[in-house]
């Protein structure tokens, strides 16, 4: 796998990288090593992509970004607590996992 670099991000997203690294400050990215030598992950280049269009296509100020990241992490993170339900009520038998199933269904959940 080659090495994401702020170098290969400025060219890949034709961004400056001072934006990139101003987004590194603010915490916005959080990608391993050190000042001039960042190394990105897919999972970073995903959120500075998330962050990209959010500046420059869809217009959302500095300002309000952080609440932006915040709300999409607390999906995120939602989507990864009902996938962890799925997979665990799929280990459970029948007779104990239907009566949930329903409730779930019952209550527009489902």
């Amino acid at each position: 796998m080659a090495e994401i670099t702020i170098d290969t991000l400025s060219v890949t997203f034709q961004i400056d990288p001072g934006e990139v690294e101003r987004w590194i400050a603010k915490d916005w990215l959080r990608p391993d090593g050190e000042p001039g030598h960042w190394h990105f992950t897919d999972i970073d280049v995903a959120r500075l992509r998330l962050i990209h269009e959010l500046r420059h296509d869809i217009g959302v100020e500095e300002g309000g970004l952080p609440v932006v990241l915040r709300l999409m992490d607390q999906l995120y993170e939602s989507r990864r607590q009902l996938r962890r339900v799925r997979e665990a009520l799929n280990s459970v038998p029948d007779e104990a996992r239907n009566p949930f199933l329903d409730f779930l269904r019952q209550s527009g959940m489902g």
